[in-house]
């Protein structure tokens, strides 16, 4: 262990030092701006060795201002989260670090300095993130922000009932989507050639969630609710008692300008005002039973109350006068005060509402916390985390000079309704991935309007899938829930997920791949093992699902976190910049990887 004693004198006189940390005066040199105290400038600083510097300055970033390490973690942490620092001759010059600080052979101003720059290089990726995180309220809102930054990227929209021959070339970037809640976006290699492989990166959109059911309106005790539905496998009881929006899609009636015929429409919208609430009972009047197990029943307890009957008694006469007389029975059974904040959002008439599909999700926005700002405590999480760096990978990989010399598809497939399983026409057990593959693959062909069967399966054997879904950290007041030796941490990695009775898709190939991409990198990115207790179930996402449909090669993969499906999640925000570190190795280095693989 890194242990050292420092000698403690008034802490007043060292401002620049953490309070945890207190060095002598008499051996701490100053720092004044007529005079900058260079570590040279000491008369018994040595000049560190060339290849010393950057193992020193790591040592440094761990030792001061970390959002990973406090200072005194550092000095008694065996193991360091990064995972070059495990080397035994970094520890080392730990210790000698240590003892140059304390005879004042180093000066702390310049490492404090280095310790800065390492806790920015996390930070600004975390805040993109935070206000990703916030904007997609649901699968429609998180499409259409991806679809807008697209956009700004420079990425051409395709339609997906047309045909794409003749509008891919080498070197382009593009994206569709598919339902407004599932999205498709790739870069073509310039080097391409038809048969050659995908390299895709697969997640969801998806997250459980309290949906709106076709017929909203209920009332009950002077109050007026609205009927929900619970999507997914939530931790309802989190739901209580938090100021809810509600985002979605809806279906406007209109007529086309041009040719004056009438249209339908679809607006996605996010109202980021708390119109609901599910209020919990009151202590006093639960039983005994009742306050030892918080138990929730989804029909009648889960109602969120959007206002009272006495208030809102006075839309009755808009909902006669505003919503039509075309005996439509399904807006007779919406709540007046609810359609008219859908029109006055949209800038339209009440009757021009024909249909929607609507949720709620939790106003706070995503934000940083813990005494480092290490965590990312925040909604969705899970898979919107994934679907962050997914698309932050993609736009910076389509900007890259590494595009010029990639002969295969670079991809990002983000599907809808994980959590119900995928089997939808959207999901991932759904043809998306299969047609994008083939559609590709054709329209980049010298004849487009034909398909050889032979080019196609040579692009899936060559092919490659990173399923990417949050993973279970280890939960300190839980931590037996976890196999003793598979337990991952927040903050020390990515976590390749293993199963052997296939609920997730990783095996001993595609599992080594994601190891060696991550040491590959321009960045190394530590990994971390996942292998759910034997006397547990295991979950499943999309990897199985997309590795039986298509026949590729697939590893499932996930960033840490804890409190999934809950109405609030965390994650550390060093794991978010490893998945994208590990997502641009991906990119860069999988086709030369798959190269020296034999079979």
């Amino acid at each position: 262990r890194i242990v050292h004693n420092h000698r403690h004198q008034s802490s007043s006189k060292h401002s620049n030092a953490p309070s945890s940390f207190v060095m002598s005066s008499s051996t701490l040199p100053t720092k004044t701006e007529s005079s900058p105290m260079k570590t040279e400038e000491l008369p018994s600083a040595k000049k560190p060795r060339k290849d010393d510097d950057e193992r020193v300055a790591h040592a440094a970033r761990l030792l001061f201002k970390s959002p990973i390490l406090s200072v005194p973690q550092a000095m008694i942490c065996n193991d360091f989260t990064d995972a070059e620092s495990k080397d035994r001759a970094l520890q080392q010059r730990v210790r000698r670090l240590h003892s140059k600080l304390d005879k004042g052979l180093v000066n702390a101003d310049t490492l404090l300095d280095v310790g800065k720059e390492y806790e920015d290089s996390y930070i600004p990726f975390a805040d993109k993130a935070r206000d990703f995180l916030t904007k997609s309220t649901d699968q429609f809102v998180c499409v259409k922000v991806c679809g807008e930054k697209l956009d700004e990227a420079g990425f051409v929209r395709l339609s997906k009932r047309e045909a794409f021959g003749g509008k891919l070339v080498p070197g382009g970037s593009y994206y569709y989507t598919t339902n407004h809640s599932t999205l498709v976006a790739f870069t073509v290699g310039a080097k391409f050639k038809p048969g050659n492989g995908f390299k895709i990166i697969g997640g969801h959109t998806d997250s459980p969630r309290l949906i709106v059911k076709p017929l909203s309106k209920r009332t009950a005790s002077g109050c007026v609710q609205l009927g929900v539905e619970c999507y997914g496998g939530g931790l309802w009881y989190t739901w209580f008692d938090r100021d809810l929006g509600v985002s979605g899609r809806v279906l406007v009636r209109t007529i086309d300008e041009v040719t004056q015929k009438e249209k339908i429409e679809q607006h996605i919208i996010s109202i980021h005002k708390p119109i609901a609430r599910v209020s919990s009972l009151c202590i006093h009047l639960e039983s005994a039973e009742e306050r030892r197990a918080f138990k929730v029943n989804r029909e009648e307890h889960l109602s969120p109350i959007i206002g009272t009957q006495k208030v809102l008694e006075s839309t009755v006469e808009l909902q006669l006068n505003q919503f039509g007389e075309d005996g439509d029975a399904w807006k007779q059974g919406q709540e007046p005060a609810l359609m008219s904040l859908i029109a006055s959002e949209l800038g339209i008439e009440t009757k021009q509402i024909c249909s929607f599909e609507l949720g709620l999700f939790d106003c706070q926005p995503a934000s940083l916390g813990g005494m480092k700002n290490e965590f990312l405590y925040s909604a969705r999480l899970d898979n919107l985390a994934t679907v962050h760096c997914a698309l932050e990978t993609i736009m910076d990989y389509s900007a890259s000079e590494d595009l010029a010399n990639d002969d295969m598809i670079s991809l990002i497939a983000c599907f809808d309704h994980e959590e119900v399983g995928s089997n939808s026409a959207q999901g991932a057990g759904s043809p998306v991935m299969s047609e994008a593959v083939e559609r590709i693959t054709d329209a980049l062909s010298e004849n487009p309007h034909s398909r050889d069967p032979e080019t196609h399966a040579s692009a899936i054997r060559k092919s490659f899938i990173f399923s990417v879904d949050q993973a279970h950290a280890v939960h300190p007041n839980y931590s037996g829930k976890h196999e003793k030796n598979h337990g991952p941490k927040m903050n020390a990695g990515v976590v390749i997920k293993t199963n052997q009775n296939q609920r997730y898709a990783t095996n001993g190939v595609t599992g080594f791949f994601a190891r060696e991409l991550a040491r590959r990198g321009d960045v190394k990115v530590p990994m971390q093992e996942f292998v759910v207790r034997s006397d547990c179930a295991c979950g499943s996402t999309i990897g199985p699902v997309l590795s039986a449909n298509t026949g590729i090669r697939t590893v499932d993969l996930g960033m840490p976190q804890l409190s999934m499906h809950s109405c609030r999640e965390v994650m550390g925000i060093a794991d978010l910049t490893h998945g994208l570190n590990l997502f641009k190795a991906f990119f860069k280095h999988f086709n030369e990887l798959d190269n020296c693989m034999e079979g």
